[in-house]
C-alpha cells in the first residue's frame, strides 16, 4: 500500500464507508460489485476498509455500478438544494508524479451526473482516463499555462484562457509538456449514471 497523509488518509476511509453502505442498500455481494464494476474483488475490499487510494478510474468504475455518481463517493448527498464547497475543501483524488492535482470541487446527484474539478498539472504530469459513460461530455478552460488534450488520437493544444469540449466516453488524457506548471478547470457531464448496473442487477 502507498503512504497516505492523514487527509488521504481520512478520504479514503470516507469513500470506503461509503462504498459499502451503498453496496450493502443494494444486498451486493463484494463479488457482485467487482463483477458490475469490472474491478477485482480485493479492489473493492481494500476501498471498503479505506486501505488504498484508489484511481479516478477505479472510483468511476465503482460509482456507476453503484448507480451514485462520482461526487455521491466522496460525500454523501445533502437534501440542501445549495452547497458550498470552501476554497481548500475539494477532494484530491489524483496527484501526479511532478506535483499536480485533481481536486473534485462539487457534484450532482444521479442520474445525471455533473463535476467540476479543479485541475494542476506540474511540467510532465500528465492524467489519462478510460472512456466514461456513453454520452459523457467533458469541457476544459485553461487558467494557467498551457496544456494538450490528447482525444480518441488527436492530441490539441490549449494555452491559457482557451476552452475545449469534447467526448468523454473515448479515450482521452491531459498532459504539461513544458517547464512550468499548469492550472485548468473541467466540468465532466454523465448521463444516466447507474442505468447499465440497474440493468444488469434487475
Amino acid at each position: 500500500m502507498l503512504y497516505m497523509d492523514q487527509e488521504a488518509a481520512k478520504l479514503a476511509t470516507a469513500i470506503g464507508a461509503r462504498v459499502k453502505q451503498e453496496r450493502g442498500r443494494r444486498r451486493w455481494t463484494l463479488d457482485q460489485l467487482a463483477d458490475v464494476a469490472s474491478v477485482s474483488r480485493r479492489m473493492v475490499v481494500n476501498v471498503e476498509q479505506g486501505a488504498v487510494n484508489p484511481s479516478v478510474g477505479t472510483l468511476l468504475r465503482l460509482s456507476d455500478a453503484l448507480g451514485v455518481g462520482l461526487p455521491a463517493l466522496v460525500e454523501p448527498p445533502e437534501p440542501k438544494s445549495v452547497k458550498v464547497t470552501r476554497s481548500g475543501a475539494g477532494a484530491q483524488l489524483w496527484t501526479g508524479v511532478k506535483g499536480g492535482r485533481g481536486v473534485l470541487m462539487a457534484g450532482t446527484t444521479p442520474p445525471d451526473v455533473l463535476e467540476l474539478w479543479d485541475w494542476s498539472l506540474g511540467p510532465g504530469d500528465r492524467h489519462a482516463s478510460e472512456p466514461h459513460v456513453a454520452g459523457t461530455k467533458e469541457l476544459v478552460h485553461v487558467l494557467e499555462g498551457a496544456i494538450t488534450v490528447d482525444v480518441d488520437d488527436q492530441v490539441i493544444l490549449l494555452e491559457t484562457g482557451d476552452a475545449l469540449a469534447f467526448p468523454g466516453d473515448v479515450c482521452h488524457a491531459y498532459a504539461n509538456p513544458h517547464q512550468t506548471g499548469a492550472r485548468f478547470s473541467l466540468a465532466v457531464f454523465e448521463p444516466g449514471v447507474g442505468s447499465a448496473s440497474e440493468a444488469r442487477s434487475g
